[in-house]
């Protein structure tokens, strides 16, 4: 174990200092934007293009990569990152930002795909869960510390344009350093809709619209908090209690998940996130500290809804079939991040900065009456069948890629009879 760890530790810094990059980025962007007037639907179509190209890079990538090779494809693609991030801070164009982002977002999908790729290549069987889980500790602790960087600097300066290209260049150092042999070629996930509706049509609506809430959300909270008075430092405490906030949530939500029927709790958390977010609609809290505090009760319980979703498909899974049942899962995901701030822009333009709040609950609203309403159609999966749960990330700039689903070995401890439920009409799922 120990031996297994230390081979992966050079990789796991160079992603503190992928994801501290994206953070910053990420964050750095709508407020800049909205502190040069520019109209909420356009700091909206940011998300929407970064969005659209990490869906679109993990369908192309793995060609690419398979073409030049992981180190050549690495480099390439975290070059293209840290050029785009200090372009952005030299012409201050709106369109132009946009047009990059979208390559910025095609790019992070290639170089976390060979990250993940790498660290499955690394791991053991004994190592594999620990490996997975200190990649997302890593991630999130990345995204929060990059979000984090925004009140050290003015923001009207290019010097935190400067500090993102500096942490790509360094994310990229130990894998071009690197002697070990290149992992094996990544692997394309076909995205079947019809398919992942029949395992399971809750989790395909409902991790549609966690991708529009979250996408709205991470792209335009920080919009919001301009929008509602928040300073620099109150907007990057916000953004990045939410993460923080999730991540803890996730375990119990997770367990509370293994012992009842996955969609009652889905439909619980849904429901939560909903009341939150019209609060923060219909009250315009004056209050930092009440505001911040409704938002965090909003994330704590919104990063929960992807991971029990992708639990909940998989319980009705054949288990080989794990991965490709999440890795469509994700892809779903993304492109309900490339809808949600596409929407919330022009609502919160034409409403308010806090309709941003509208528009998340109205799909949590939704997924909360179709769990509910399918929890009465199908039969749940006994306790003792269901797959393990397994703790996610989600976000804008910490989304992960298909590859990560072979490093989370979703496999594991699942007997391959308990494919679907034994009162479920449905057949069990084949892909491929």
């Amino acid at each position: 174990m120990k031996r297994n760890l230390l081979s992966v530790a050079a990789l796991l810094f160079g992603t503190l200092f992928l994801f501290m990059g994206n953070g910053l980025q990420g964050i750095l962007l709508p407020v800049r934007g909205n502190l040069e007037g520019y109209a909420t639907t356009t700091l909206g179509l940011l998300g929407t293009s970064w969005a659209g190209g990490f869906v679109i890079g993990c369908l192309i990538a793995p060609k690419i990569v398979r073409r030049v090779g992981h180190v050549r494809a690495f480099s390439g693609f975290i070059s293209i990152i840290a050029i785009i991030a200090l372009v952005s801070g030299i012409i201050i164009d709106p369109v132009w930002w946009v047009v990059l982002r979208a390559v910025t977002g095609f790019s992070t999908a290639g170089t976390s795909m060979i990250i993940e790729s790498w660290l499955n290549e690394r791991a053991s069987n004994e190592s594999r869960g620990m490996i997975f889980s200190l990649y997302i500790g890593i991630t999130l602790i990345g995204v929060v510390g990059g979000q984090m960087m925004i009140p050290l600097e003015d923001v009207r300066t290019p010097v935190l344009f400067m500090i993102c290209g500096i942490f790509y260049c360094i994310a990229m150092l130990p894998t071009t350093l690197s002697t070990a042999a290149s992992p094996q070629p990544l692997k394309a996930v076909r995205l079947d809709l019809p398919a992942l509706y029949r395992n399971s049509p809750v989790s395909c609506l409902g991790i549609l619209l966690v991708g529009i809430a979250n996408g709205a959300y991470g792209t335009l909270g920080a919009v919001f908090g301009a929008g509602a008075g928040l300073s620099d430092t109150s907007i990057a405490v916000m953004m990045s209690a939410t993460i923080f906030a999730g991540a803890v949530m996730q375990l119990p939500a997770g367990r509370l998940s293994d012992r009842i029927d996955r969609r009652y709790v889905l439909a619980a958390m849904s429901g939560i996130a909903a009341l939150a977010g019209l609060l923060i609609f219909l009250l315009h809290p004056t209050s930092p500290a009440l505001l911040i505090g409704l938002v965090v009760l909003y994330g704590a319980v919104a990063n929960t809804l992807y991971p029990i979703a992708v639990a909940h498909a998989n319980d009705f899974a054949a288990s080989e079939d794990f991965v490709k049942v999440s890795g469509g899962l994700l892809l779903l995901y993304g492109i309900g991040t490339v809808i949600g701030p596409t929407l919330s822009g022009p609502v919160m333009s034409a409403i308010t900065p806090h309709a941003l709040f509208l528009v998340t609950a109205i799909a949590h609203v939704l997924i909360t009456v179709y769990a509910i309403i399918r929890s009465r159609i199908r039969a749940a999966v006994p306790a003792s069948d269901r797959d393990a749960y397994t703790t996610i990330p989600t976000g804008t700039s910490a989304i992960l890629t298909p590859q990560s689903m072979s490093l989370a070995d979703r496999g594991a401890g699942k007997p391959p009879e308990t494919g679907k439920s034994p009162e479920s009409d449905d057949p069990a799922v084949k892909f491929g």
